[in-house]
């Protein structure tokens, strides 16, 4: 069952320095990114959940 992303709890939710925010770490195809960007339901192919150390430890 497909459920929406929250990507905050994703492994791939990595801080950019340079850019000041968070962003994902995968390269989404133009169809995903239009889809997330929309606003519409989306559910991405990347998310991996991850608990919050092993988040913080995958973007150190």
């Amino acid at each position: 069952m497909a459920t929406e992303t929250n990507c905050e709890d994703c492994m791939y939710y990595e801080y950019d320095e340079e850019y000041d925010y968070y962003c994902c770490g995968m390269d989404l195809d133009e169809d995903d990114t239009a889809r997330f960007l929309s606003g519409q339901r989306f559910v991405c192919p990347y998310y991996k959940f991850g608990d919050e150390y092993q988040v913080v430890k995958h973007q150190m």
